[in-house]
């Protein structure tokens, strides 16, 4: 007990005070937009991130803000959805937003008030807006849902006509006129992308007939998709869940886990390959102290699992936990929370919200023994009592590191570490988290001098600040992509899986049809198209 009481003190000692912040030493904080408008008093907290593009949709419980980050140091505001209506996670998708509402509202409009579950007029569920005019989104469409939307997930069609809305929700109750028990399933919306105005309900699938888990017949609380490989993992309340989602009308449970050291099973995410999945528990619903002496390292925390076995026999197995090593004041609601993969070459790394116990990256490519390579976080909010704040959402996108603070605002990070620069050779135009995108899985990583030029044949060879002496050729099928390198001589390529250089000098042609030249240079003729 003597030691374990040291130990307290010492980490007690290093805990940053009010607004002070601590951090390691390759992630800084590069931009902050204080909360502002109708979203600028305690109550009105910061939720989930999506990106567009430029843009960052910024969910709060009172709508979502639209920002400009052409320039990640200094953020514009664009716009102010004021549309009242907890949590208000927003997705995006082409010219759509999606704004969840998980509280029971006089009816669906922006200017609705709260109201009992009890009332048949009573309205939750998903609004649907046109965000063609970013300066000016427009409300369109709303469909109401059992128990609402506590978190919705974007699963594209495969005949890219249409979008479906999976609706996660959960506490029933008996007194609730749309939200009775028993309530084990989700609610599909299918929304026509060229008649968004007729999105409705097409399924209701109950996900575990006849089964009691942990969190007994009260529904999913989030579903990560990977559409690409027809899956997704679920957490669901009591139980981590991996689906078949080949049919987007009708999942199918592929590999159901349960764990006693899990409270509340909150969500998931995906590595690259698919391979693993890293599920949080939200211990003490996010509005506890569980990152402090009295919560062992198991309890709020990550566990990373293993998908093996092929097709309808893959199953989850278990790995490891993972919870940040440092502890907060019991004045701190901390516990794990909401993250996303960076797409780093030939590495498994996420960085990830845990409320006020900051934001933390983690290299989880030996599954078994999870490693933090970078933290930051504030202070307590306060020295006398507690208050509902810290990091929501934290994910990474085009090269910088994005949180949205429930009190403090939206903040921008730029993390520079030899493990992770090199994903800035990745980009993309759209992201929503819970619909995971791949990125091209290096098969070959190169960081060092290559003489005598290069083939790539089958595959695709990374270069992380490597150097190339003489002509590169890519042959039909194979890919190259080149972050931070130096090409000494042309590159040539025909019907290549993917060809992108980045960051990097290319002393000759480029000849590559679809290829990328992102913030290189190149001194001989560019063919790309």
């Amino acid at each position: 007990m003597a030691e374990e009481a040291a130990d307290d003190v010492t980490a007690a000692a290093e805990i940053p005070g009010v607004d002070e912040i601590s951090s390691s030493d390759n992630i800084r904080q590069i931009a902050n937009i204080p909360k502002f408008g109708g979203f600028a008093s305690e109550g009105a907290y910061n939720s989930d991130l999506a990106f567009q593009g430029n843009y960052v949709f910024a969910g709060n419980y009172e709508g979502f803000n639209v920002f400009d980050v052409s320039d990640p140091t200094s953020p514009e505001v664009v716009s102010q959805v004021v549309c009242s209506g907890s949590q208000g996670d927003p997705s995006v998708f082409g010219n759509l937003l999606f704004l969840a509402v998980d509280a029971p509202r006089s009816n669906d409009s922006c200017s609705s008030t709260s109201a009992s579950s009890a009332l048949e007029s009573s309205w939750e569920g998903i609004r649907i807006f046109d965000i063609s005019d970013k300066a000016n989104p427009r409300y369109i469409k709303s469909v109401r849902t059992d128990c609402g939307s506590h978190t919705q997930t974007l699963v594209p069609s495969k005949d890219g006509k249409s979008v479906y809305v999976y609706i996660q929700s959960y506490g029933p109750s008996n007194g609730a006129f749309y939200c009775k028990p028993p309530h084990d399933k989700i609610s599909i919306v299918k929304v026509p992308l060229d008649n968004p105005t007729s999105a409705a309900v097409v399924a209701t699938p109950v996900l575990f007939p006849g089964t009691t888990g942990a969190g007994s017949t009260s529904g999913c609380h989030d579903i990560t998709a990977y559409p690409e490989l027809d899956l997704a993992a679920g957490a669901c309340m009591g139980d981590g869940v991996l689906f078949d989602i080949s049919d987007r009308e009708n999942p199918v449970v592929l590999s159901q886990v349960r764990d006693t050291n899990f409270a509340f099973w909150h969500s998931a995410t995906f590595n690259n390959t698919g391979t693993k999945v890293v599920f949080t528990d939200e211990l003490g619903g996010g509005s506890s102290a569980i990152c402090t002496s009295s919560y062992r390292t198991n309890q709020g925390a990550d566990a990373i699992y293993d998908i093996v076995g092929s097709g309808a026999d893959r199953e989850l197995v278990f790995r490891s936990y993972f919870k940040i090593p440092r502890l907060n004041t019991t004045l701190e609601n901390c516990v794990a929370h909401n993250g996303s993969l960076i797409p780093a070459m030939g590495r498994d790394i996420m960085v990830q919200a845990w409320y006020q116990g900051g934001i933390s990256v983690i290299d989880f490519t030996d599954s078994a023994n999870p490693v933090e390579i970078a933290y930051w976080e504030r202070g307590p909010l306060s020295e006398t009592r507690r208050i509902l704040g810290g990091a929501w959402s934290t994910y990474y996108h085009n090269g910088y590191i994005y949180s949205n603070d429930i009190q403090k605002g939206l903040d921008v990070l730029k993390l520079d570490d030899p493990r992770t620069n090199n994903a800035r050779a990745f980009s993309f135009a759209e992201l929503n988290v819970q619909t995971q995108p791949s990125y091209p899985a290096c098969t070959t990583v190169l960081s060092t001098r290559q003489n005598g030029g290069l083939t790539v044949s089958s595959g695709v060879t990374c270069l992380d600040g490597a150097t190339v002496n003489g002509a590169i050729k890519v042959a039909p099928g194979a890919g190259l992509i080149a972050f931070d390198s130096t090409l000494n001589g042309s590159l040539h390529a025909a019907g290549a899986s993917v060809v992108s250089i980045v960051e990097s000098r290319v002393n000759g042609s480029v000849d590559a049809i679809g290829a990328t030249v992102r913030d290189s240079e190149v001194s001989g003729s560019v063919r790309t198209s």
